[in-house]
């Protein structure tokens, strides 16, 4: 089975920050594949199934993972 780790991917056209937690397949060291899967009335930053690049950064007090570009 494949590692996975918590991230967190912003949701767009909500009308302030808004970012949706998943679980993401660990490909190497920073590279996560999103969930091939979204629920139908969000919209992410990127979409289901892509390879993303992500950092550590605080959301709501703590540090996470946060998805932040595509790879």
């Amino acid at each position: 089975m494949a590692d996975e780790a918590l991230i967190y991917v912003e949701l767009l056209d909500e009308g302030a920050d808004v970012w949706r937690p998943v679980v993401a397949t660990i490909e190497r060291s920073g590279v996560y594949r999103l969930p091939l899967e979204q629920p139908a009335e969000e919209k992410w930053a990127f979409p289901p199934g892509s390879r993303v690049r992500c950092e550590a950064r605080v959301l709501e007090d703590a540090q996470q993972l946060v998805a932040v570009a595509a790879v």
